[in-house]
């Protein structure tokens, strides 16, 4: 890095700086020897001066030339870049060497949410695959439904309890090492299932456990991540890509774990997702930091726009709400409600939907996956759409709450009717498009109370994340295990599904009473 030392000038201009060049004009431009020495005008006497150093430049990067920022003129039959940043008005940053690099092809933001959003379709890919291998090892293994329940269920059981940390270990630690760790973790967890599976049920269970606890970071640890690296007017949309690929891991394990499984068996179908974690792994350690102002490849003005929207920067904190001062808050109850709700809704049909189709419509496993992957692909477009709709809406003049409120209302009573109406469906293809329908409006939560807890707490958002999430695991181990009980006692699906719809309902007027955009924890 550049040297910076004081110096003291008493003339109203800037030192040019001279190089050579193999071809005349901007898009000749090489190696550059660059320093630079800026004084704002009326101040007081003092300017910085950074020691040379060699930076490329090229034609491209030398578009954006004009106003105060770089001139190149010729002096004395030489070729000159001159850097000013001084102004009759008062003090301008002065134009550094990193001013003068190649404009990327795309913001180094853009590269951050895309890696965001591949582990987060690996997340879901890996659970996806016990979803629907859990059928074959029903058979192998003589599992009746409610075992299989509570393999399903299992996982959660160290999800809810990495969930409530999650946030707070990415707040200390960072969430770059954070996401890696789990990521190495769960993925460890991944290839061992099978193994475990033929070893007894207690191991089996323990590996689960292990792979939940792994996951349960990622979640909590995005919701720390994102914000750091998206302006306010950018969040639900980078959200919403995240969570675009988080369903598209639905889709590719449910429509790819049967065919990998007919051809390398399940122990290689868990081995090949596993691969992909690692792979992922080896990109994200070296492409990634956990705050912008660390990262060594992005660009100024990008820098500067994402400080600039930043809310969680600006607010200054004393110590962390207790418990008691959180649900003391019903803006606060809002959203662990509506989280609370949402996983009951997503885990029953994220853990049931294979087995739903091949029961009530005794459709084979490849089929039931294709009927369970259509309506997670459509979720990943629709969560989009929700998202930059939010943020279309409150850089409109909407106000924050108000946009929370209208996605939330929709993420809940959408799923709410169609699960209602699913009773009557009488062949697979109308069940295939109410679910459709029910999981691509649910999406519309990540717009909602998802984005919403960093509105009122910009501060703990990982943090208090995490722990609603934990709370919300609680509610999903519940679901998962009691639709198993239910289809076990009654022989039927329905019953579950009125009692999911009813608790949609409920969530969704609490929340638009509760419910605020406005800060309350600083």
């Amino acid at each position: 890095m550049a040297s910076v030392r004081p110096c003291v000038s008493v003339k109203p201009a800037v030192r040019p700086v001279r190089y050579r060049s193999t071809r005349a004009g901007p898009a000749g431009l090489g190696r550059l020897r660059v320093c630079s020495c800026s004084l704002a005008l009326g101040g007081d006497g003092g300017c910085t001066r950074s020691s040379g150093r060699s930076v490329d430049v090229s034609g491209a990067g030398l578009g954006l030339l004009g106003g105060d920022g770089l001139r190149i003129h010729r002096r004395g039959g030489r070729e000159v870049l001159a850097m000013c940043s001084a102004s009759f008005d008062g003090v301008r940053p002065a134009a550094v060497a990193s001013a003068v690099q190649p404009v990327p092809a795309f913001p180094e933001r853009a590269k951050v949410v895309s890696l965001v959003a591949a582990i987060m379709l690996l997340c879901n890919a890996d659970r996806v695959v016990m979803s629907v291998a859990v059928v074959p090892f029903a058979a192998q293994y003589g599992w009746s439904s409610s075992f299989v329940g509570i393999v399903q269920s299992s996982f959660l059981w160290g999800y809810v309890l990495s969930s409530m940390v999650g946030g707070a270990l990415a707040d200390k630690y960072g969430g770059k090492k954070v996401m890696a760790g789990a990521a190495a973790l769960w993925s460890l967890a991944t290839i061992l299932t099978p193994w475990a599976a033929s070893r007894s049920t207690i191991m089996l269970l323990a590996v689960r456990a292990l792979f939940g606890l792994a996951e349960g970071v990622a979640f909590p640890t995005m919701s720390t991540f994102l914000p750091k690296w998206f302006p306010t007017h950018e969040r639900a949309t980078a959200v919403a890509i995240s969570m675009g690929g988080f369903h598209l891991g639905n889709v590719i394990s449910f429509l790819a774990t049967p065919i990998i499984m007919s051809h390398i068996g399940l122990s290689g179908t868990f081995a090949f997702f596993a691969s992909l974690g690692y792979l992922w792994l080896s990109v994200w350690m070296m492409n990634v930091e956990s705050d912008p102002i660390d990262s060594h490849t992005i660009s100024k003005s990008e820098l500067q726009l994402i400080l600039d929207g930043r809310i969680g920067s600006k607010v200054q904190g004393s110590k962390f709400p207790s418990l008691r001062e959180l649900f003391s808050k019903t803006q606060f109850l809002a959203v662990t409600l509506a989280n609370v709700v949402n996983n009951w809704g997503y885990f029953v049909l994220l853990s049931w939907m294979p087995v739903y189709f091949n029961t009530v419509y005794n459709i084979n496993l490849k089929q039931a996956a294709w009927f369970s992957a259509i309506p997670w692909a459509v979720m990943a477009m629709s969560g989009y759409v929700a998202g930059a709709s939010a943020d279309f809406l409150i850089k409109s003049g909407f106000s924050i709450g108000l946009v929370r409120k209208i996605m939330q209302s929709i993420g809940f009573m959408g799923p709410c009717v169609s699960l209602l109406c699913l009773r009557f469906a009488q062949t697979p293809s109308v069940a295939a498009v109410l679910m459709t329908i029910a999981l691509s409006l649910c999406s519309f939560s990540q717009a909602g109370y998802m984005c919403n807890i960093q509105d009122i707490a910009p501060k703990y958002a990982g943090s208090l994340h995490g722990l609603t999430n934990g709370i919300g695991t609680v509610a999903a181990i519940v679901s998962t295990i009691g639709i198993g009980y239910f289809v076990q006692w009654l022989g039927s699906f329905q019953a579950f599904l009125t009692l999911t719809a009813a608790l949609y309902f409920s969530a969704t007027i609490f929340y638009n009473v509760y419910a605020t955009g406005d800060l309350i924890f600083d």
